[in-house]
């Protein structure tokens, strides 16, 4: 069987990429595949990864998940907080579907069993460096074009722009070009930016859509507010692309839940909703999920009814999720802890008939609620 890589017809130079294995026979065996398509370099532990790292430009890895000196995880969290836009490929003999979650949950963007398929491992490896080419641009326009979030009309040009390149990299597998410009054709390159940002950005947003839409189904809501809903708490940090720098782990998060980051964020991902052409109800989410119940929340003050149903219903999962998300550098609470926490801010943050609902939604789920929320991020868009 002849297998053959997207770069192989490239006239650039070859990706690059690092087998890390303890194991001669995988490592060379890998060496061997791989060889014709890109630039391979190996390494046998974690210490030895990292050297490479530090002397050679690494576009992906493939990652034995046990290794001599340290555990793959480990080493894939502090490849993934020193050099985010390396792309790592986990390849074990040791899998699970347990494993694989967390590995996917700590930036991996795949997960291969030994023995793996040879056509699997080209295929994933050309996808994923498909992927790492979107993001890389999209790191870079969003560093150069401060007018995504501009004036109005500034941010209309600046997003027409972005949308005809990023058509032009080609869309994630399974997402259709579009013949008209509609709403949902943008969630991939939306999905896309939040990542390119910071990963746990991007899965923060996808967790929040689906607290968001877990409290939904007891509300009774239209079919285009559930839309709205779910669109909205996903893109409820958007205008995060616009901090620089930025880092998800490193948003300071107050007693009370809330995220202490740029206030103006919910205006400035607000004006990004409005042109591009979102209903209402998205931007109003956007503009509003930071306000509370006693008038004390930003940007605008907004107190009680006056705060669109759907904002607040984001409001309340996206500090559920702070409180209880497991981020490097913070001790998440339990399920019970951070519902009784909210609960004790009912008055104040939240509408005390809302945030009893979720605190029920949240005990009838409890036993699957970690496992749904990792399993819902979108982490592979490849």
């Amino acid at each position: 069987m002849s297998v053959k890589a997207d770069s192989e017809s490239s006239t650039g130079p070859k990706p690059t990429i690092l087998v890390v294995d303890d194991e001669a026979g995988p490592r060379d065996a890998l060496k061997v595949i791989l060889r014709p398509f890109y630039d391979i370099h190996l390494a046998e532990s974690a210490t030895a990864a990292l050297d490479v790292l530090s002397n050679h430009s690494i576009d992906l890895i493939t990652l034995d998940q046990k290794l001599p000196d340290r555990q793959g995880f480990d080493l894939l969290q502090d490849i993934k907080r020193t050099h985010a836009d390396i792309e790592v490929i986990i390849i074990t003999g040791y899998g699970s579907l347990k494993s694989a979650m967390e590995g996917i949950r700590q930036g991996a963007a795949g997960y291969l069993l030994k023995p793996f398929n040879v056509t699997e491992l080209i295929t994933l490896i050309n996808q994923t460096l498909q992927k790492k080419q979107r993001l890389d641009f999209l790191r870079t326009f969003i560093q150069s074009t401060p007018e995504l979030w501009g004036s109005e009309q500034d941010s209309a040009r600046a997003w027409a722009t972005l949308q005809s390149s990023y058509r032009a990299l080609g869309k994630p597998d399974g997402a259709e070009q579009p013949s008209t410009q509609q709403t949902d054709d943008l969630l991939p390159l939306l999905s896309d930016m939040l990542e390119a940002k910071d990963r746990r950005l991007l899965n923060h947003c996808s967790r929040v859509s689906f607290y968001a839409t877990l409290l939904a189904n007891r509300l009774n809501l239209s079919a285009a507010e559930q839309k709205s809903l779910a669109m909205g708490a996903f893109l409820h940090d958007l205008g995060k692309i616009s901090l620089t720098p930025y880092r998800y782990c490193e948003d300071q998060i107050l007693p009370s839940g809330e995220a202490a980051g740029c206030r103006e964020h919910p205006e400035i991902g607000a004006r990004m909703i409005l042109a591009l052409g979102f209903p209402a109800d998205v931007g109003q989410i956007v503009n509003y999920h930071h306000e509370w119940w006693d008038g004390s929340g930003y940007p605008h003050g907004l107190q009680g009814e006056g705060i669109p149903l759907l904002a607040q219903v984001v409001g309340i999962a996206q500090i559920f999720d702070h409180l209880t998300a497991d981020v490097p550098g913070r001790t998440p609470l339990s399920v019970d802890d951070a519902v009784q926490q909210m609960a004790r801010r009912a008055h104040r943050q939240f509408d005390p008939a809302l945030i009893s609902l979720f605190t029920q939604v949240v005990h009838d789920c409890k036993a699957s609620l970690p496992a749904m929320a990792i399993a819902t991020a979108p982490s592979r868009h490849l």
